[in-house]
């Protein structure tokens, strides 16, 4: 069985490849703090998006996780993300977050 902290660690490494420095940031956040936050923050360029990660897919969710999830998906991207709909979710992930194109200029 693969804990979430592993599975988290991984998912990080691979989200900092993805989204790098400088316009790139990969966040953990504190669930101590406010409970149901999602796991991650990502912010890339000029927009963000939350990850909450789960070991599988059919882990127990926390109190307010799918509150947290479904409003943040609406002002940007959320979603639940485990092994088994990682590529799914980083895709989609990667479509939100693709910048805008720059201007041409002539």
């Amino acid at each position: 069985m693969v804990l979430e902290r592993h599975y988290q660690l991984k998912l990080t490494t691979r989200l900092r490849d993805m989204f790098p420095l400088p316009y790139g940031f990969v966040l953990m956040n504190d669930s101590s703090y406010l409970q149901g936050i999602p796991d991650l923050t990502i912010l890339y360029y000029d927009k963000w998006a939350t990850l909450e990660v789960k070991p599988k897919a059919d882990a127990e969710q926390e109190p307010n996780q799918d509150w947290y999830v479904e409003k943040m998906d609406a002002c940007s991207f959320s979603a639940f993300i485990y092994p088994e709909n990682e590529e799914e979710v980083l895709y989609a992930l990667q479509e939100a977050l693709r910048p805008r194109r720059q201007a041409r200029y002539t």
